[in-house]
């Protein structure tokens, strides 16, 4: 199957069986290499992203636990997944999800590393933020709600609602010579704010609270919730 196959039957079936919305799209850089850093609630938030209007061409980072499993492991062939051993530091990852990006590429990208489970964010990992430092790339991020319980919903004969929230991009800058992991630390931490930011308050989980994310209400970023 193509991936313009998959993706008309994914649209028929997402928008259909859910009320999808996306919000913010105009943030998007229409071409160019660029991350799509999302949180993770569910198997839904990878088709959520691929079915964006504004970049078709968008790939992602895939665990390599799903080779296992027959249906998410034909999905990502088709769709042109890049499979990553969350176990350690994939750099055969890295290169591919690097050269995707100077390709001119779209990536979905969860900085968490996994699903969460409490619906809430996980403390984000500095692979993203040293990806997109080393492919020169903007950052887009985007919260994703609704999709925690989409599939008990379903189930139930119930239509989910879900909704794809992109902010600003942004750019980080050179690793410095000295300090290297407190500025890594620093870019993961604004990378989640700018997500946390883009959602309501039970979704902060790990970064409730957290002092930027003061900040940015403060100053007006993409106060959307309270």
């Amino acid at each position: 199957m193509k991936r313009e196959t998959l993706l008309r039957i994914t649209r028929f079936l997402m928008y259909r069986l859910t009320d999808l919305n996306f919000v913010g799209l105009e943030h998007i850089p229409p071409q160019g290499g660029v991350i799509i850093a999302t949180n993770h609630l569910s198997r839904l938030d990878i088709p959520t992203l691929f079915l964006n209007p504004v970049r078709p061409d968008i790939t992602a980072l895939i665990a390599d636990k799903y080779k296992a499993y027959f249906f998410i492991s034909w999905y990502a062939k088709v769709a042109g997944g890049i499979y990553i051993d969350r176990s350690k530091a994939d750099f055969t990852a890295f290169r591919e999800a690097a050269a995707a990006l100077k390709q001119g590429r779209a990536l979905g990208i969860a900085p968490e590393g996994t699903r969460s489970n409490s619906g809430g964010l996980l403390p984000g990992k500095a692979g993203t933020a040293l990806l997109a430092i080393k492919a020169g790339v903007p950052i887009v991020p985007v919260g994703i709600t609704g999709t925690e319980d989409s599939v008990k919903k379903l189930l139930r004969l119930q239509r989910p609602k879900i909704t794809a929230t992109f902010g600003p991009a942004f750019r980080l800058s050179d690793v410095p010579r000295e300090g290297r992991e407190e500025f890594l630390q620093k870019c993961t931490d604004e990378i989640m704010c700018r997500i946390a930011i883009l959602m309501p308050e039970k979704y902060h989980g790990a970064y409730k609270g957290h002092p930027r994310l003061n900040e940015m209400r403060t100053r007006g970023y993409g106060a959307v919730f309270p």
